[in-house]
C-alpha cells in the first residue's frame, strides 16, 4: 500500500500495519511523540491498523487537534483516578472542552476541595505509570452485560439508547474501561500537564428531574509551560471578572428573583446607552432604517419560521385567549414581516433594516454566567434584503462597518472565518456557489485574511464569523454575517424585478455587538473596568479638599455638564487621599480634578489621570477646552 505524507513524500508498505510502524519508518522520535494520526482527514488512534492507500498526517501534542486528544484522554485519566481513590463511585460521561475537560460522577459522598488535590496527585501517578491505552470492540449486548456486572447503571442506560446490533468501541487503561469513540493517546504518559479546577453540581443528562451528579472540571495542556502560562492568564482574567467589576463599578447586578435576567444600574445604563447611541448613529450613516417588532408573537409565526419545531425547548411560551404565543428568541421572523409589510421593487434593494430587539432564551441555570450567558438580552440585529448580484457589495459594506467598530473604535484585533455549505442544505448549487464566492470575493477585495471552515455553514446559507481578541489574548465570537435562503422561502418574501415578475430576495442576518449585554461584559474585562474617556460612565470626578472648596467645585461640575461631560462631585468630609484612592482604585475614573485653596485663588484645576501619580495644574478654561476634545468618540484611521 502507498502512504502519502503531509510533505508530499510517498512510501510503500508491503502489508497492513499500525500507525506506530508507519511513524517509526520516518523517525523513532515521531513514533514516540505523536498522540494520534489523521488518515484521509479523519482522526485515529496510533494503534489503528491501516490496510489501504491513504494520505497520513501525524498529530503532535502541541497542535490544536493534539491538545484536544490529550484533554479527552485526561478526562478518562481522572475517572480512573477517582475510581481508585473512591471505590463505589459511579461514572457517567467525560468530554474535552475548551482549555480542558470534565467528568460527571455519582459518588457516595460529595467531593471536597481536598479530594480534588488527592485526585490530581493520583492522576499524576497514573501518568508516570505510562499505562497503555487500548481500543477494543464489544457488541451492544456484551457491553450491557459487562457494565451491569460492574454496577455502572449510567453506562448501561447510555448503551441501551444505542440501536441493537451495533458494535461499540471502548478504551481500556489498566483496570479502567470506558465507552468512547476516541481517539485517545497511546499511553497515559502522554498526559503531562494537568490541573483540576473545581467541582460543581450537574444533573444527569442535563435534566433537572434527574439526579444531581458531581462534575469535576480540569485543565490540560501539552506542556507544563503551556499550563503555567494559561493559569497565569486565568489569574489575570479573575481580576478582570466582569461580575466582580460590574458590582464594584455599580454597573449591573443579578438577582435571585430573576436568574439570567440582569438588572442595569444608572452607571451601567450610561455605558449601555453610549454603545447604543453610537450604533444608531453609525447605522444611519450607513443607510440603515430602524424598526421595532413585538416581543411576543403567535405560535403560527414560529411554525412558519421553524422555531416552534426546532427551538421550542429554548422558548418561553404563554397562552392568550386560548392561542399559543411565544416570547421571541430571535428577531429575524419579525424583521421579515416588517419587510414584507409592503411590496418592494428592485429599486428598493438593497433594503437595510436594523433592530435592537430584546430576545429571551431558556438556558439551564448551570449554564448561566454573568452577562456572558443570560436568558434575556438585546441583539443588535440587522437584516439586509437584496438581489443575488448585490451580495458581494453588501458584504463589503458590512465588513467595513464591523471593522469600524472593532478595529477603529475599540482597537480590537480580530480574525474572520468563512463557513461553507454543509452536507444537508437548502438552495440550489448555483446560489450556494454564488453566495460563497461573494463572501470570499468581498474579503479578497478588502485584502482580509480568513480561515475556511468546510461544511460548517448553516443549512440555509454560508456565513462569516468575526472573532475579536481581548487585552489578555482571549478570543470572543461577536460579529456574524449569515446569508439566508430559508426564511425568504418560508415567508414567501418577494420583490418585483425589472422584468415586472416577482423574485425571491437573498437575506443577510448580521450583528456587530451580538448581544449588547455580553459585549458590555467583554468590554468590562478587556478594559479591566478602566474605560476610555468617551465610554466611561463617569468621565471626571471633582474632589474637594475641604468644605471651603465646594462652591468652586460645583461651578466646575456645572460647566463640565454644560459641555456634555459626565462629571460628579465628591464633597464628602473624607480625606483627599481616601477620595483619590476610591476614584482611581475602585471606580477607575479616567480623570480626577482636585480642588483646594490654591486652585480657587488662581482659577485653576489640579488634574490627575487614572493609573498615574502625576499631577498637572491648568487654567480652568484651558481645562474645559481640553476635556471637551478628549471626551469625543474617536475612530482611528
Amino acid at each position: 500500500m502507498k502512504i502519502e505524507f503531509l510533505d508530499g513524500n510517498v512510501q510503500e508498505f508491503q502489508e497492513a500495519c499500525n500507525m506506530f510502524v508507519i511513524a517509526k519508518s520516518i523517525s523513532n522520535s515521531l513514533a514516540k511523540k505523536a498522540v494520534a494520526a489523521k488518515i484521509d482527514g479523519e482522526l485515529y488512534d496510533m494503534s489503528y491498523i491501516l490496510d489501504h492507500d491513504a494520505k497520513v498526517e501525524f498529530i503532535m501534542p502541541e497542535s490544536e487537534e493534539g491538545v484536544e486528544v490529550i484533554r479527552h484522554s485526561a478526562a478518562h485519566l481522572m475517572a480512573q483516578a477517582v475510581i481508585r481513590l473512591f471505590p463505589g463511585t459511579k461514572v457517567t460521561i467525560g468530554p474535552s472542552i475548551e482549555n480542558g475537560f470534565y467528568y460527571d460522577f455519582d459518588p457516595k459522598e460529595q467531593f471536597t476541595e481536598e479530594d480534588l488535590l488527592k485526585i490530581e496527585e493520583e492522576m499524576k501517578r497514573l501518568s508516570k505509570e505510562d499505562i497503555k491505552v487500548e481500543r477494543f470492540m464489544m457488541s451492544r449486548e456484551e457491553a450491557i452485560e459487562y457494565f451491569e456486572k460492574l454496577g455502572e447503571h449510567y453506562k448501561v442506560e447510555i448503551i441501551k439508547d444505542i440501536a441493537k446490533g451495533e458494535q461499540l468501541s471502548f478504551y481500556r487503561q489498566g483496570e479502567f474501561v470506558d465507552l468512547c469513540r476516541g481517539p485517545h493517546v497511546p499511553s497515559t504518559g502522554h498526559i503531562k500537564a494537568i490541573k483540576l479546577k473545581s467541582v460543581a453540581g450537574a444533573y444527569w443528562r442535563g435534566d433537572s428531574k434527574n439526579k444531581m451528579l458531581q462534575r469535576i472540571y480540569g485543565y490540560a495542556f501539552a506542556t507544563e509551560k503551556d499550563l503555567k502560562d494559561f493559569l497565569k492568564l486565568m489569574e489575570e482574567a479573575e481580576k478582570r471578572d466582569h461580575r466582580k467589576l460590574g458590582k464594584e463599578l455599580e454597573l449591573f447586578f443579578l438577582s435571585e428573583y430573576g436568574p439570567g435576567f440582569p438588572f442595569f444600574l444608572p452607571k451601567g445604563m450610561v455605558l449601555r446607552n453610549t454603545l447604543i447611541d453610537l450604533w444608531r448613529a453609525e447605522h444611519e450613516k450607513a443607510g440603515y432604517v430602524q424598526i421595532d417588532t413585538p416581543i411576543m408573537l403567535n405560535r403560527e409565526l414560529w411554525e412558519i419560521s421553524g422555531h416552534w419545531f426546532n427551538y421550542r425547548e429554548n422558548m418561553y411560551t404563554s397562552s392568550i385567549d386560548d392561542v399559543d404565543f411565544a416570547i421571541k428568541p430571535m428577531n429575524c421572523p419579525g424583521g421579515v414581516l416588517a419587510f414584507k409589510y409592503q411590496q418592494h421593487s428592485y429599486r428598493d434593494l438593497p433594503a437595510r433594516v436594523a433592530e435592537l430587539g430584546k430576545v429571551h432564551r431558556h438556558e439551564f441555570s448551570g449554564a448561566l454566567h454573568g452577562l456572558f450567558r443570560v436568558r434575556a438580552f438585546t441583539q443588535d440585529d440587522s437584516h439586509i434584503f437584496m438581489t443575488e448580484e448585490q451580495i458581494e457589495s453588501e458584504i463589503i459594506g458590512v465588513v467595513n462597518l464591523i471593522d469600524k467598530f472593532y478595529s477603529k473604535l475599540f482597537g480590537f484585533q480580530y480574525s474572520i472565518e468563512l463557513s461553507t455549505r454543509p452536507e444537508k442544505s437548502i438552495g440550489t448549487d448555483e446560489i450556494w456557489e454564488k453566495a460563497e464566492a461573494a463572501l470570499a470575493g468581498a474579503l479578497h477585495h478588502l485584502g482580509r485574511e480568513f480561515k475556511i471552515n468546510e461544511g460548517d455553514g448553516a443549512f440555509y446559507g454560508p456565513k462569516l464569523d468575526f472573532k475579536i481578541k481581548d487585552a489578555i489574548g482571549r478570543t470572543w465570537q461577536c460579529g456574524t454575517i449569515q446569508l439566508d435562503f430559508n426564511l425568504p422561502e418560508r415567508f414567501d418574501v418577494t420583490y418585483v424585478g425589472e422584468d415586472g415578475e416577482k423574485h425571491r430576495p437573498v437575506m443577510i442576518h448580521r450583528v456587530i455587538y451580538g448581544s449588547i449585554e455580553r459585549f458590555i461584559g467583554i468590554l468590562i474585562e478587556h478594559y479591566a473596568g478602566a474605560f476610555p474617556m468617551w465610554l466611561a460612565p463617569v468621565q471626571i470626578k471633582v474632589l474637594t479638599i475641604n468644605d471651603d472648596c465646594v462652591s468652586y467645585a460645583k461651578e466646575i461640575v456645572e460647566k463640565l455638564k454644560e459641555q456634555g461631560i459626565r462629571a460628579e462631585l465628591d464633597d464628602r468630609s473624607e480625606s483627599i487621599g481616601y477620595k483619590i484612592r476610591e476614584a482611581n482604585g475602585r471606580y477607575k475614573i479616567p480623570m480626577q480634578v482636585i480642588i483646594g485653596k490654591n486652585e480657587i485663588e488662581k482659577k485653576e484645576v489640579n488634574i490627575r489621570r487614572f493609573g498615574s501619580q502625576a499631577q498637572e495644574s491648568m487654567d480652568l478654561n484651558a481645562f474645559l477646552a481640553m476635556v471637551k476634545e478628549e471626551a469625543k468618540i474617536r475612530f482611528q484611521e
